[in-house]
């Protein structure tokens, strides 16, 4: 049994697992949030009309991976909000975990939605291994539109903020407005 769970973890961190695809509409959602102690409501229309969202799904909080990952988002949340995006990162976990994690891990610099209920990690097609109770580490950009810019799915952090930021500051460039 855990040989195949070895196995399925290596074939997951496969880049090409991101299910929807660029151009593909992003489904909204709304999720029970907090960012450091404050609990609240994001909805994902209204974060986008402030500009590109970066969702990022991760299986845990606390974990190894989701840890370096949190660290990584939240040492580039400056550069994000400069490009006009909203960071949220999104797990199965409860919410008070959560506001744990907001605080220790990830600075209190963006928001960590909930999905007790896995609807959203299955909308968005980042439900591990389709059976696991926990969300593949997918990210993705979705441009003031609603429409997927970008998504990126390899069970190692590295890469995420890196190609996400990316392609934020495509799109950024691409819609930047002139003094002219």
């Amino acid at each position: 049994m855990k040989t195949i769970l070895c196995v399925a973890v290596l074939l997951a961190a496969s880049p090409a697992f991101a299910a929807l695809k660029e151009g593909a509409p992003a489904p909204a959602f709304t999720a029970k949030a907090v960012q450091g102690e404050k609990e609240f409501d994001f909805i994902l229309t209204e974060a986008l009309k402030n500009g590109p969202v970066v969702l990022y799904f991760y299986p845990a909080a606390f974990t190894k991976g989701c840890t370096v990952e949190a660290h990584e988002f939240s040492e580039a949340t400056a550069q994000f909000s400069a490009l006009g995006a909203t960071v949220i990162g999104v797990s199965a976990d409860p919410i008070d975990k959560l506001k744990q994690f907001s605080t220790q891990e990830c600075q209190s610099k963006f928001p960590l939605g909930a999905d007790a209920d896995k609807a959203i990690m299955k909308a968005y097609d980042a439900k591990m291994f389709k059976v696991l109770p926990l969300s593949n580490r997918t990210s993705y950009v979705i441009s003031p539109e609603g429409k997927i810019l970008y998504a990126y799915s390899a069970l190692d952090p590295d890469g995420h903020v890196q190609n996400t930021l990316a392609a934020v500051k495509t799109w950024h460039d691409a819609h930047a407005k002139t003094d002219q």
